[in-house]
């Protein structure tokens, strides 16, 4: 039998806003949750590992382009926001919500040292009323089988001393049209009462929450999620790939199948999959299905056909090149744009990388533009040590080529293609520049 108290007195203590949050990672997810939480009452405890990140949010300083500083700096001013890199102050908050990362080793196969070290923290400090709600995307099964063992082997018993749930992060970074508050939030409970207090708290804070039987569902619908939008821009990138061997514009194929009202829902092709969730989650599915003797063909399918996107790029590159008798080898390639996706400030797991790594292989050399990275950190796989040149004329002259890879609005790409020797697209930028369709190779 559950404890009523334990539930009601948590319960009481979020709807009167007097209850405690702590948001563990302080990333593109987590930090855009504080603020919401901020922002309706709530006092806020933030977590990360990285010191730099904390030093930074105590001067009140973004290091994310979407958020405001002074919004941060608002939030500090008035009590309700503190942050930390101390881990044993997790006893403090009443509601922890967990947002770090779920990456992939080498071998495709998931990474949750973050999760365990997460949990083995919690764990330390798990105390009777607290409820912990996992975000990070994860197969299904890892809130009931790695993250419960974890906080239960303290001896307090879920759905009656503590609370788990589980509630996919839904962020889109630089989409203005869906804030946090806006965007649906699908919430589940390992228990009846966990449900019903992760359901309340998300009430305070998202428009919209949608109710899901248990923790799996919640978790594979996540995943359905990415895998959906993987497949279809898999399909629409091979079909581009042979839309050009038969001299077929598939932009211009797309932008007329969309007139069609019903049935089809358009994805474009681009230079590869990008960002931190679509070329990384639909691999926790299948590594999980394996558990069941099950081949998830559609998804390994449709990530072969992404991970060979860069190296067709690359190959029309070097035609384009080949065509104006110089040799990719010792040519000066200036990539324009190396975040995932337009007007963001990330590049984690963004075609632009793998893109640049197999140029340096064939022996180009490398200069990038970027209005909103001025430097390229150290990724997973790769270290480039490249810093953003300013976008001149005298830049573009020197280039033998100006690759579109991530395509910035505040980037004026007709003075590039009036500048540039010759324009490989692959974002069809230059759709409207016939004056300079001569030089413009589309990939």
């Amino acid at each position: 039998m559950k404890d009523p108290t334990t539930a009601n007195q948590l319960m009481d203590k979020i709807l009167k806003k007097e209850a405690t949050i702590g948001v563990i990672g302080l990333g593109y997810v987590g930090l855009p949750l504080v603020l919401r939480f901020c922002e309706v009452g709530y006092k806020v405890l933030g977590f990360d590992v990285d010191s730099k990140k904390v030093a930074a949010l105590k001067k009140g300083r973004s290091y994310i382009k979407s958020i405001s500083g002074s919004l941060i700096l608002q939030h500090l001013r008035q009590k309700k926001l503190e942050v930390t890199d101390q881990f044993i102050r997790l006893k403090e908050p009443d509601c922890i919500l967990i947002c770090v990362p779920t990456p992939l080793t080498e071998k495709k196969e998931p990474d949750l040292q973050y999760i365990e070290k997460t949990t083995d923290s919690i764990r330390s400090c798990l105390r009777k009323g607290q409820l912990i709600v996992l975000e990070s995307t994860t197969y299904p099964g890892t809130t009931e089988e790695l993250v419960l063992p974890g906080l239960e082997s303290t001896g307090l018993k879920v759905g009656k001393d503590f609370f788990l749930g589980y509630s996919p992060e839904r962020e889109d970074p630089g989409n203005k049209g869906f804030t946090t508050s806006r965007i649906p939030k699908v919430v589940s409970g390992v228990t009846p009462s966990c449900q019903k207090t992760a359901i309340a708290l998300y009430r305070q804070v998202i428009q919209k929450v949608v109710p899901v039987s248990s923790p799996r569902v919640a978790e594979l619908t996540k995943l359905l999620e990415n895998i959906y939008r993987s497949v279809n821009i898999a399909l629409v990138n091979e079909l581009k790939m042979l839309a050009d061997r038969m001299g077929i514009d598939i932009w211009e194929v797309i932008e007329a199948a969309s007139t069609k009202p019903f049935g089809f829902t358009p994805f474009y092709p681009g230079p590869g999959m990008g960002g931190h969730c679509i070329p990384i989650d639909p691999y926790y599915l299948s590594w999980k299905a394996q558990e069941y003797d099950f081949a998830t063909r559609f998804i390994l399918l449709a990530g072969e056909i992404n991970v060979h996107v860069p190296y067709y790029v690359v190959s029309k590159i070097q035609d384009g090149l080949n065509k104006k008798g110089k040799s990719l080898m010792g040519a000066k390639i200036l990539i324009l744009g190396v975040a995932y996706k337009k007007d963001v400030d990330d590049a984690r797991e963004s075609p632009a990388l793998a893109i640049m790594n197999l140029l340096q292989k064939k022996g180009a050399t490398l200069f990038y533009h970027d209005p909103f990275i001025p430097v390229l950190p150290s990724f997973r796989k790769y270290r480039f040590k490249l810093t953003s040149s300013p976008l001149t004329k005298g830049l573009l002259h020197r280039m033998d080529a100006a690759v579109v890879v991530t395509d910035h609005t505040q980037v004026d790409y007709e003075w590039v293609a009036k500048h540039a020797p010759l324009v490989i697209d692959t974002r069809n930028a230059t759709k409207h520049l016939k004056r300079w369709k001569h030089k413009i190779v589309k990939a």
